[in-house]
């Protein structure tokens, strides 16, 4: 395992054990108590630019938006969808070249017992070519279950999640499991100023298809958080290690990023 790795599921380690010694932060006033059933009680939203230093001509430009609801919740329990599209622009054809358009959609189900929630969830990605000819289809469809804690002290606020997760239906790729896990760690610097700095770690199993072994990707981000009126500013930089960068190629790719994120007030739960 490499010092990267090593570093990030100590982050997620690290972030799960201080959640469950230090005081709540998933009771948010938005959530109903125990003998409330609300319809829509909570949606978030999130926006991504960022810039990818890349010696491919591919990989410039990496932008995202969406955002997940809380479709029902009776008490602890709650019933929710995400939706997320990510575009990845070049510089081949033109200064902002769109290459890819790929699509996440979740279901989930979840219950909580004090800093840690537990979910049900199923997980679709849909991969496609943005001004490039492709007739085939590049998705999969994944089950399996999530566990997320978190907690706050002082200044210090924690949170951390792993979703283990086996895929259902796939087409051309070859995965057949995925762990996915994230840890961040946000310090208030002044009531509307915080540093933020994020671990996450991918393992993705596969069938053997495509003459590879177990996948492993990292992402490691830091920055600042400038809280405003309705929503939320991160300036960040990052190192990337991500696989399958390119949906027809089953390779990884390396890279610093820099950009910004805008998203809502509240804690966003957008894979």
């Amino acid at each position: 395992m490499t010092f990267a790795l090593r570093v990030v599921l100590a982050l997620v380690v690290s972030a799960v054990a201080a959640g469950a010694q230090i005081l709540p932060s998933l009771q948010t006033p938005d959530q109903p108590d125990e003998s409330t059933v609300a319809f829509l009680p909570r949606f978030d939203f999130r926006v991504s630019m960022e810039h990818l230093f890349s010696e491919e001509t591919r990989y410039v430009w990496d932008a995202s938006f969406g955002g997940d609801i809380d479709l029902v919740a009776i008490g602890r329990t709650r019933v929710t969808f995400v939706a997320n599209f990510q575009t990845i622009l070049g510089s081949e054809f033109r200064a902002f070249d769109p290459n890819q358009g790929n699509y996440m959609l979740e279901g989930s189900v979840s219950t909580r017992a004090r800093v840690i929630e537990v979910a049900g969830v199923f997980h679709q990605v849909s991969r496609h070519l943005s001004d490039r000819p492709k007739r085939f289809a590049v998705d999969w469809n994944i089950v399996g279950g999530r566990i997320r804690g978190g907690g706050r002290h002082d200044r210090v606020e924690f949170e951390a999640r792993a979703d283990l997760r086996g895929v259902i239906q796939h087409t051309f790729v070859d995965y057949r499991w995925e762990l996915d896990t994230e840890a961040v760690t946000r310090v208030a610097l002044r009531p509307r100023v915080a540093l933020v700095a994020t671990g996450a770690w991918r393992v993705i199993g596969v069938d053997g298809s495509r003459a590879r072994g177990t996948q492993h990707g990292f992402r490691g981000e830091g920055g600042v958080r400038l809280a405003g009126g309705s929503a939320t500013l991160d300036l960040f930089v990052a190192a990337e290690r991500r696989v399958d960068a390119h949906q027809l190629e089953f390779s990884t790719a390396r890279w610093l990023t820099a950009g910004f994120r805008i998203s809502s007030l509240g804690p966003s739960r957008v894979p």
